[in-house]
């Protein structure tokens, strides 16, 4: 693929995304255009403005210490490395992604964020690709211990929506781990573009550099109804916690058959159920991955409750070995992909028309 033919491709992409997009006019300004210096420039409430549509986000953004604990209300979200991340999910029992998106708050896998913190087991594998421009996470989760209803196929957050305030509304994001940083592992650099599916037993969170190229592209947030298969293909594996290095993907949507490069767009709900898709995703090649022990990735969590609890910790010993050391296994080349939600729960999504909302 050529790069103008590329950048032609995400240059469509980049304008279909502006058109179905419509601002509140209560709130015009777009959540991607709010920037926060962490911690010092965070307001207490990014989205306060009680005259618009959806109301102001249920939660906060200054989050610490005291706000610590498994009844958080923080919507301020980080993604640091394979042990320090969080997932965006609901802050009640039971509830579905559809029903709750501008609600969700965040669960993390490491106390210090003043966020609740996703109970110890739950994670059942996980990888993390770093490519130039992006770090993805994908895995499996006991939803059920983060609040989403066991049946729940889910959906997508990210920081736009059909109003351009996010789902969920307010919600920040910020890294570390970007190269930009400078390895400085004290300093927050807030994320712009990202996506986050949830659902299915599954997940996958995508956050691209600030300093990066594409940035809309490689996280575009127009396919919600496709799940990770598209939008993260990933070789994550149940029992398995590694990380890797990786390419970037293709952008979302764009494939080449025949030497020829097109653009899919996703069908808006109203023309039904989603069949078939000309293309099928693989996930970019990876090398150099170190694979971990739950145990020693995660830990002063909570511990499980509920009818779940004990699958989930059962979950976790399945996914440990005898040494908490990280052993580094052969490079990847991007096969089939294994994960639930990215080629099972995924496709259902895709057949089916789950509530892949965006």
């Amino acid at each position: 693929m050529s790069p103008s033919t590329l950048s032609s491709a995400l240059l469509a992409v980049a304008a279909i995304t502006l058109v179905n997009a419509q601002p509140d006019p209560a709130d015009p300004i777009p959540l991607v255009d709010k920037h926060y210096a962490y911690p010092s420039g965070i307001p207490y409430q990014v989205d306060y403005n009680t005259a618009a549509i959806r109301g102001p986000q249920v939660g906060y953004n200054i989050c610490n210490s005291t706000t610590e604990n498994q009844n958080s209300m923080c919507q301020t979200s980080f993604v640091n490395h394979i042990d320090d991340f969080c997932l965006w999910a609901p802050p009640q029992p039971n509830s579905t992604i559809g029903d709750t998106e501008g609600q969700e708050v965040a669960w993390c896998t490491k106390p210090g964020h003043g966020t609740r913190l996703i109970p110890a087991g739950a994670l059942q594998g996980v990888q993390l690709i770093k490519t130039p421009n992006y770090i993805q996470i994908a895995g499996f989760i006991d939803q059920t211990q983060i609040n989403i209803a066991a049946s729940d196929y889910g959906g997508e957050l990210d920081p736009h929506g059909a109003d351009l305030r996010g789902n969920p509304l307010g919600g920040l994001m910020y890294s570390n781990a970007f190269p930009s940083n400078g390895g400085n592992n004290d300093s927050y650099q807030q994320v712009i573009d990202w996506t986050n599916f949830m659902g299915g037993d599954g997940f996958c969170i995508k956050i691209c550099d600030p300093a990066g190229q594409n940035q809309q592209a490689l996280c575009q947030n127009i396919y919600d109804r496709l799940g990770c298969a598209y939008n993260a293909p990933n070789n994550a594996q149940k029992g398995v916690f590694e990380v890797c290095d990786g390419d970037d993907m293709s952008p979302v949507g764009v494939y080449t058959t025949g030497g020829a490069t097109s653009t899919y767009y996703q069908p808006p709900e109203s023309l039904g159920p989603i069949t078939t898709v000309p293309y099928t995703p693989t996930p970019a090649a990876s090398s150099n991955c170190v694979t971990y022990t739950s145990t020693s990735l995660y830990t002063g969590l909570p511990t499980p409750s509920g009818a779940n609890a004990s699958s989930s910790v059962n979950s976790t010993a399945s996914g440990t070995g005898s040494s908490a050391s990280p052993a580094k296994t052969g490079a990847k080349t991007g096969g089939v992909a294994t994960m639930g939600v990215s080629l099972g729960a995924g496709l259902v999504g895709v057949v089916f028309a789950m509530a892949f909302l965006s």
